[in-house]
């Protein structure tokens, strides 16, 4: 019975030892290696990710980031971070495999190339997104050199040198869009309007005007309800000359062809945290805030 099972496992032993022999086992340690650093960059990117959250939430709460661009930031960092934890669970469950034939061998690889790939991928989104949230994507207007009082229609004479106010805003997205060619990128731009609490007189022309744009036959509507009506409109005509303006940049393709206009009103309340001392009358809070951002697609 020996004499009969002793050829038996040889034959069984030789036959493993063939199989395991045309895995070239110096590189399954290297690969896994190189899996391990990988898992080790995407730590440090969670690292980033979650310092940028947290950036972002402080621009959030200082009303320097606007809502389209706060919830797609968030979003990204959040689509991010699953992609990342799913990618190191993959890998640390295929490093701690033992590499015994051929087809553990190509999967090895084959997990190796996607791995590597996804992580350039993403820290490249990282290192923009790093970018563009440290940059300042707010543009501060003043009400009382756009808009007559009583007005929210800017100036006639500002109609044709407003360009001078949107250069800075434009002039950010210039520089930030060509340091990232390679990128199809969105250009987001909101303008958000801010009144004060000062009473609108009833049976003015700007209540009359006001009211018919709030679609009020009957109610009469109160300060609150006229104020950001008036900052809305106030918002929606920077809104209207800006896509003027970035029309007129034809020479730059992100402004001609992927900008999503948007605009709100704030009424009246705050635009910057910072300040707690405000009074009724009060011209820090006739602004119009203009922001912008640009995301991959």
């Amino acid at each position: 019975m020996k004499s009969i099972r002793a050829p038996y496992l040889l034959f069984v032993f030789a036959i493993a030892f063939n199989l395991f022999s045309c895995v070239p086992q110096k590189q399954v340690t290297s690969s896994k290696k190189e899996l391990s650093s990988i898992n080790t960059q995407l730590g440090d990117n969670t690292n980033t990710l979650q310092n940028l959250n947290a950036i972002r939430n402080n621009k959030e709460t200082q009303n320097e980031i606007d809502d389209t661009a706060n919830a797609r930031i968030k979003k990204f960092i959040d689509k991010t971070n699953t992609e990342i934890d799913t990618l190191i669970k993959n890998n640390t469950i295929l490093i701690g495999e033992t590499v015994v034939d051929k087809d553990d061998w190509e999967r090895l690889k084959s997990t190796l190339s996607f791995s590597s790939n996804s992580a350039k991928r993403i820290n490249d989104k990282i290192v923009f997104l790093n970018d563009l949230i440290n940059h300042n994507m707010v543009v501060k207007l003043d009400q009382d050199v756009l808009f007559e009082p009583g007005k929210y229609s800017v100036y006639p004479a500002l109609v044709e040198t407003i360009s001078k106010l949107f250069e800075p805003a434009a002039r950010e997205i210039d520089l930030f869009t060509k340091k990232y060619p390679d990128f199809p990128l969105s250009l987001v731009i909101t303008s958000k309007g801010y009144a004060d609490a000062t009473a609108i007189s009833e049976g003015s022309q700007l209540y009359r005007d006001l009211k018919e744009r709030l679609s009020m036959s009957t109610k009469n509507p109160d300060s609150k309800e006229l104020n950001k009506e008036l900052s809305k409109a106030r918002a929606e005509a920077v809104r209207n000359l800006f896509k003027k303006f970035a029309d007129s940049r034809s020479d730059n393709q992100i402004f001609s062809s992927k900008v999503l206009h948007l605009w709100e009103g704030k009424g009246e309340s705050l635009p910057d945290p910072k300040v707690t001392d405000y009074k009724v009358n009060d011209p820090r809070r006739r602004v119009v805030l203009l922001f912008w951002s640009v995301f991959p697609d």
